[in-house]
């Protein structure tokens, strides 16, 4: 056997405790695992040809090893020496370019693609770097570049969306629907009965779809089966448009369920509010800009009915202001929510009973955002 001529090498209890820790490690970095074992095995007297074939390795990085142990200390030789290789200078100019480029669309470089992609990116750099004077990118990879675009928190593979106030008068607006919360809120609190007026929230809800399932629903099965079994594949019947209102003082909901939602539709459901209330009584009712809300057809029937209807209408895309998207938010996630129907006929009738459902027990809804600010006029 070959017998090494390096001098050998002494532990202290501290270190040998070091050593066998990280040679047994499942979390510590593979080459600091692996450069414990090979200490522990030179301490034990093992060849260093010996030593590379157990480790799976080759002599001249045993070697490496040993005299880093040897030269520096144990605990420097697990690490790797500091100053190693030749590092690339980035300096923040060159940083700037790169976020510059983030910051424009792909397109505009002549691609094809709407946001950039990482891979995208690095080739585009990597094709334009010396020609723009910055060569320290020329093997830029992802792990640079996502270091430049966090610390800048850039994101140019992401979307984010925002609405865009496009009604000049949106502030006046907001606080004319907000004082008429306000005035709900009073009357509901006295609990005034002789009052001879209501206000309705408005809104339709189109596209609700009517779904078939082609094979059997399997139910759960307990210790078997935990969750409903459907076919990946289903049929669709069309779709239909709910017309609903919400009554802000008694929360009962007045629905109306038609294939679509025109001025013909919209005067339908004008005429069902209409005999639902005594008629002496003023119909307020909160909605937004559709244009089957402004039509001709519908301007024609509201002189029929002189006096009886008032219309609040919510700011060019504040339709977030109508108190009845809450309610169809909540009919979405629990009413609407995965159901299947065997025709266009039976989603109609399985709206109007789950609507009735909740009319059995209705829920008052109340406005809480900015109403501290707002006062009667």
């Amino acid at each position: 056997m070959r017998v090494t001529k390096k001098a050998k090498l002494k532990l202290t209890e501290e270190e040998n405790n070091l050593l066998s820790g990280l040679s047994r490690s499942k979390t510590a970095p593979a080459r600091e695992v692996s450069r414990a074992t090979i200490l522990l095995k030179y301490v034990d007297g093992m060849g260093i040809t010996q030593i590379a074939k157990e480790c799976h390795t080759n002599r001249p990085l045993v070697e490496r090893c040993i005299n880093k142990a040897l030269g520096y200390g144990v605990k420097a030789s697990l690490k790797d020496l500091p100053g190693r290789g030749v590092k690339r200078v980035i300096t923040d100019e060159a940083k700037s370019w790169v976020l510059n480029i983030a910051c424009i669309q792909p397109k505009d470089f002549g691609y094809a693609q709407e946001t950039w992609t990482y891979s995208l990116m690095i080739k585009h750099i990597r094709s334009v770097c010396e020609s723009a004077g910055y060569e320290c990118f020329r093997k830029i990879d992802k792990g640079v570049l996502n270091g430049i675009l966090s610390k800048a928190d850039v994101k140019p593979h992401k979307v984010s969306y925002y609405l865009e106030r496009r009604d000049p008068n949106f502030d006046y607006k907001m606080a004319n629907i907000l004082q008429v919360y306000k005035e709900v809120a009073m009357i509901n609190e006295t609990e005034n009965e002789q009052c001879s007026q209501t206000t309705i929230s408005y809104d339709e809800k189109p596209g609700i779809q009517a779904i078939k399932n082609i094979a059997p629903q399997l139910q759960p099965v307990p210790f078997i089966h935990s969750a409903i079994g459907r076919d990946y594949e289903y049929k669709r019947l069309g779709t239909v448009s709910l017309l609903a209102g919400i009554d802000l003082h008694t929360g009962r909901i007045i629905p109306l369920v038609r294939d679509r939602h025109r001025s013909i539709e919209f005067i339908e459901f004008l005429k069902l509010v209409d005999q639902s209330y005594p008629k002496d009584w003023k119909i307020r009712i909160i909605l937004d800009n559709h244009s089957s809300h402004l039509s001709k057809e519908t301007s024609r029937f509201l002189l029929t009915k002189p006096g009886r209807f008032d219309f609040v209408f919510t700011p060019v895309h504040g339709s977030w202001l109508n108190m009845i998207e809450m309610f169809f938010s909540k009919i979405t996630r629990s009413l609407l929510r995965h159901i299947r129907v065997d025709s266009k006929k039976e989603l109609i009738q399985r709206i109007y009973q789950g609507l009735e459902e909740i009319n059995n027990e209705p829920v008052i809804f109340r406005w809480t955002y900015k109403m501290e600010d707002t006062v009667i006029i």
